[in-house]
């Protein structure tokens, strides 16, 4: 990859379980999504990612959610450089679906889109589906197996539109996938032409680094690594550490398979450019977004770009571009 690339959460009002009870409750208000995925794009995000489940968010705080892709789709025409990343969980979503919905995405970014692929572990999923529980590891390489086979259904040249004979598609171009696995198949082809960046970029947990670009975690393998990080910063009212202590006051959150920081934030600075060394990128997940985003606007990533650290996405690049990931090649396609 090339330079240290900057992702920011943007699920609901923050990654704290209290967040809601110091914000105004807006988060399913479309004008406030809009608002911080603008906010996150003009300090300079590589990617926003948006995080999703079928079940609550928590049970601790009220309210829930609007679908992971569609609050990827409302932001995309309204935004130019920064990468959009929703989460599609596998073990119950239907791969032509994911495949379709990510191309779309991908398409209506202008080749900005992302997937961060996650299996569901809590049984009550499967209740809510009313579906057995799937073997969540194999239906989760599986969908990405399938996924990847869809976008390359379609040859990047297949679409043809010559209006004067009436052809406008390349037969010969098109691809049956011909996947059959131990819970479902697909014969293909796709219903949405190859994506613009060939495929979106495909996010995923360490134990799927032989299939995806990028794992978020700690451990280095044929993807790229992206270090996930809890972040609570000092605010001009209050010290980080009052502010989480008074969070968890409303609603302990005892830590997680995240890494946590709680500081100034020239402390997150350095902290950042230290793993800059060593891995190649973060996802930050602000504990309460409207309080740490503008702090990281301000403070945290102007200093990444001055030290030489990070970049600012390029005007016109995909996600994949500004990633320093090669465009795929089609598998399909005859050399």
């Amino acid at each position: 990859m090339t330079g240290f690339a900057l992702a920011v959460e943007l699920d609901g009002e923050g990654s704290h379980p209290a967040a809601w009870s110091r914000t105004s409750g807006q988060a399913l208000d479309p004008r406030t999504l809009l608002r911080r995925v603008r906010a996150a794009e003009n300090a300079g995000f590589t990617l926003a990612t948006f995080d999703d489940s079928i079940l609550p968010p928590d049970t601790r705080r009220p309210g829930g959610r609007i679908d992971a892709v569609n609050r990827a789709a409302f932001v995309a025409a309204a935004t130019s450089t920064i990468g959009l990343v929703p989460v599609i969980e596998t073990s119950y979503a239907e791969p032509f679906h994911i495949a379709s919905q990510l191309a779309s995405l991908d398409y209506a970014s202008r080749g900005r889109a992302g997937w961060i692929a996650t299996r569901v572990t809590d049984p009550s999923a499967g209740t809510t589906w009313g579906r057995d529980v799937p073997d969540v590891d194999r239906e989760q390489r599986d969908v990405i197996e399938v996924v990847r086979r869809l976008w390359d259904s379609w040859e990047d040249d297949a679409v043809i539109r010559d209006y004067t004979t009436g052809r406008f598609l390349d037969r010969d171009k098109l691809h049956y996938v011909d996947f059959t696995g131990d819970s479902f198949s697909v014969k293909g082809p796709a219903i949405v032409p190859r994506p613009p960046q060939g495929q979106p970029v495909v996010f995923g947990a360490e134990a799927d680094s032989d299939q995806v670009d990028v794992v978020l975690g700690e451990k280095h393998g044929p993807a790229a690594v992206f270090v996930e990080i809890d972040i609570t910063l000092d605010s001009a009212g209050a010290t980080a550490g009052e502010r989480r202590a008074e969070l968890d006051n409303q609603a302990p959150n005892p830590p997680g398979r995240r890494r946590q920081y709680t500081g100034p934030p020239q402390g997150l600075v350095e902290l950042l450019i230290e793993l800059s060394r060593g891995s190649d990128g973060v996802r930050l997940f602000p504990a309460v977004i409207d309080e740490d985003l503008p702090a990281l606007a301000r403070y945290v990533l102007p200093a990444l770009f001055a030290a030489g650290v990070a970049h600012r996405p390029v005007p016109g690049s995909t996600l994949r571009g500004n990633l320093g990931l090669p465009r795929p090649a089609n598998r399909y396609a005859k050399v």
